[in-house]
């Protein structure tokens, strides 16, 4: 997912989360609860787009809003302990699983909003391969590398076990989203081979010609629902916003067509950009107005 630059002060949240701190980053001593939403997010390209929609959206129904970037774990555990309000985005049932199995009794689903997704080992339409079985006896085509994303996320955690489920003598190299799409776009410009760690909804998809491996082990599993996970007690708290977030749904042009306004907005323009993309989906957004 694409990684945008952060203002500062979201920035030193993400560094304090890193060592622990998120119970005091992003709230200020004398926060008024009934009126600041706390809003966590990882920074990939969809979910990044969904925070500055979610935050538009609860501006006009007249709740500040903070929004905190880290980590899917330190998310995950920040929700459960109640100092985040609401995680944008939770891959479920594979990709999260192991979060979710350790926290799941500690938040509350609140969303599903988007039911296409789906997670796996992506190359371009020119590899002449389809299925991660036949990596191996292509291995000197990729230089034996599968160029992946950040080490916690589900997807490198699913990439593992291929490696070790297909027996690849490939190395998962570990980087960011940005640093794998650059990859990849690189790669693309040359024609050479790379296989990289994929998911959709994602907006490389509408820019490159690109196939899922084929997956005969199931490792990446099936369709994943992507949902939004709140703190125990949030809905009853804030039945409005939970409202919100129960009937906000995405299909593939829906939120193909949000990450593609969002992508390569300068710092400061997102929330001009955001509401553009809401002007032009009106009906859709009100439809989801509790």
């Amino acid at each position: 997912m694409k990684r945008i630059k952060s203002k500062w002060a979201t920035t030193l949240c993400a560094a304090m989360i890193g060592i622990g701190l998120l119970a005091g980053c992003g709230q200020p001593q004398q926060q008024d609860q009934g009126d600041t939403i706390r809003l966590a997010y990882v920074n990939w390209a969809e979910g990044v787009a969904v925070m500055y929609l979610t935050t538009a959206l609860l501006e006009d129904m007249g709740y500040n809003v903070e929004s905190t970037m880290a980590d899917v774990a330190p998310i995950y555990s920040s929700v459960a302990q109640g100092n985040q309000d609401i995680m944008i985005e939770t891959w479920l049932p594979h990709t999260h699983a192991a979060y979710f199995e350790r926290y799941g009794e500690q938040v509350e689903l609140i969303s599903t909003w988007y039911d296409e997704a789906r997670i796996g080992l992506v190359v371009p339409e020119y590899v002449t391969i389809d299925s991660i079985a036949q990596l191996n006896d292509t291995r000197d085509q990729f230089n034996g590398r599968i160029t992946g994303i950040d080490a916690g996320a589900g997807i490198m955690a699913s990439s593992e076990n291929a490696i070790e489920s297909y027996g690849l003598d490939f190395e998962l190299v570990a980087s960011s989203e940005a640093a794998m799409t650059a990859a990849l776009q690189n790669a693309i410009d040359n024609g050479d081979w790379i296989v990289v760690t994929g998911w959709s909804p994602h907006w490389k998809f509408a820019r490159y010609d690109l196939k899922y491996l084929e997956d005969p082990n199931g490792d990446f599993g099936a369709t994943e629902l992507v949902h939004s996970a709140a703190r125990l007690g949030f809905s009853a708290e804030y039945p409005d916003i939970a409202a919100l977030f129960g009937n906000m749904k995405f299909d593939a042009e829906q939120i193909g067509s949000l990450m593609d306004v969002m992508d390569g907005v300068p710092d400061g323009g997102e929330d001009r950009a955001v509401r553009s993309w809401m002007a032009d989906n009106a009906a859709l957004v009100q439809s989801w107005m509790p």
